[in-house]
């Protein structure tokens, strides 16, 4: 679609309120330039961020599960599910956000309270339940930094996304809009102004003949 704007009023006073438009369209747009780089970056470093803990939390989880495989066969199933059920641990989760160009991006800590841990059962002096009840805790907080680098990714995109349409709007209707007007108005007036001179030379021409006959 050809980019036009409609000019109610086509006088001098109306261009310049329409270059002042253009002049500030234009700062506006690289200001928005600027913080979409500053998103798209931070889209980026996220990404790469989440892959690298996708993979952590993969590896944490194949280990965990051999961890509990061992504890099963070394202990069987009764003592080991009375343990893990004696010695869950709570924990608390704290949720705040940080600022990046404008988008607030979710922040979790997860906390744990050791001193409420308590554990009592057949097998509480073994080493390799302890390793397993360690492997559990890891990949839950594991779990917690994916989500964490999960949900800033989706915010981003979706803040990114909003930011390219207005930067499209503004490079591709609002900004040549405004150009091709002004382009018009100044041609238009530049015209009138041509004609003003000729009718002006006519006029004084006109004149100096009717003195000239005068004589």
């Amino acid at each position: 679609m050809a980019a036009r704007i409609r000019v109610a009023r086509p006088t001098k006073i109306e261009l310049a309120r329409l270059k002042r438009r253009l002049k500030l369209a234009t700062r506006i747009q690289k200001i928005i330039k600027d913080r979409l780089s500053i998103l798209v970056m931070e889209f980026l470093q996220t990404v790469r961020e989440s892959a690298d803990v996708k993979e952590r939390l993969q590896k944490e989880y194949d280990d965990a599960y051999k961890a509990l495989s061992l504890s099963l066969g070394y202990h069987g199933y009764a003592p080991v599910e009375q343990t893990l059920m004696i010695s869950e641990m709570p924990f608390s989760l704290h949720a705040a956000t940080r600022n990046v160009a404008g988008v607030r991006l979710p922040t979790f800590q997860m906390e744990e309270n050791r001193e409420a841990a308590h554990a009592v059962s057949p097998a509480e002096n073994s080493s390799l339940l302890e390793y397993t009840s360690d492997m559990a805790r890891k990949c839950l907080s594991t779990t917690v930094e994916l989500a964490e680098l999960q949900s800033a990714l989706e915010l981003l995109g979706d803040e990114i996304n909003k930011v390219k349409r207005i930067n499209n709007a503004l490079e591709y209707v609002v900004i040549p809009g405004l150009d091709i007007t002004i382009k018009y108005l100044s041609m238009k007036f530049e015209e009138r102004d041509r004609e003003e001179v000729a009718r002006l030379k006519y006029v004084k021409l006109l004149i100096e003949k009717r003195e000239a006959y005068a004589y």
